[in-house]
């Protein structure tokens, strides 16, 4: 067993020693209502963790309506998100705090959770100032328009995620695992 280090000098050295440099400084929307519905069965956990493999979350929030449950928001708090209860509709709040982490020069990668093409305009103005782009997906009614706008998308399933371009980062995924996400073409909408 190691011994305790002590001082204040000595745990700002340790802690110097821990920052990692290169890794992504990650913010993280979830859209509530749309995704996290028991047909979908959306873990929480699961995202949180493929994007730690890739960066360090440093805005992770999840909006959700006026009838959330309080299950349902400790089990937000308990996996280390921030819950936001909108009474009124949730994508336009969404919209503007992620406006907000496009012009936050902490922030350089915007993940979204959601199926909704509603949030199109966020991730092109993402991407115009130069910020990275992750979507989470779940089908039914996952937007094409979403997906082609994205920098990466990864596709969830109640098995497993697969992605159709997956983030570098997760070296125990095996890309031949990995569904491609079918292109039909047809945009679709989930409202």
């Amino acid at each position: 067993m190691k011994p305790v280090k002590s001082g204040l000098d000595s745990i700002s050295r340790y802690l110097r020693t821990k920052k990692e440099v290169g890794r992504r400084k990650i913010g993280l929307l979830v859209d509530g209502p749309n995704i996290l519905r028991k047909e979908f069965d959306v873990n929480l956990e699961e995202i949180r963790d493929v994007l730690k493999d890739y960066g360090n979350i440093k805005i992770g929030r999840v909006f959700l309506n006026q009838y959330a449950s309080d299950k349902l928001v400790e089990a937000i708090e308990n996996h280390g998100l921030e819950p936001i209860i909108c009474s009124s509709d949730v994508d336009v709040r969404l919209a503007v705090e992620g406006m907000e982490l496009v012009y936050n020069p902490n922030i350089d990668t915007l993940a979204i959770v959601t199926r909704d093409a509603d949030f199109k305009p966020l991730l092109n103005k993402a991407n115009e100032h130069g910020k990275e782009t992750i979507i989470f997906g779940v089908e039914p009614g996952f937007s094409t328009a979403l997906k082609n706008s994205a920098d990466y998308v990864i596709l969830m399933s109640k098995d497993s995620m697969s992605g159709y371009d997956i983030i570098e980062g997760p070296e125990d995924m095996d890309p031949s695992e990995l569904e491609k996400y079918p292109d039909d073409g047809q945009e679709k909408s989930t409202e």
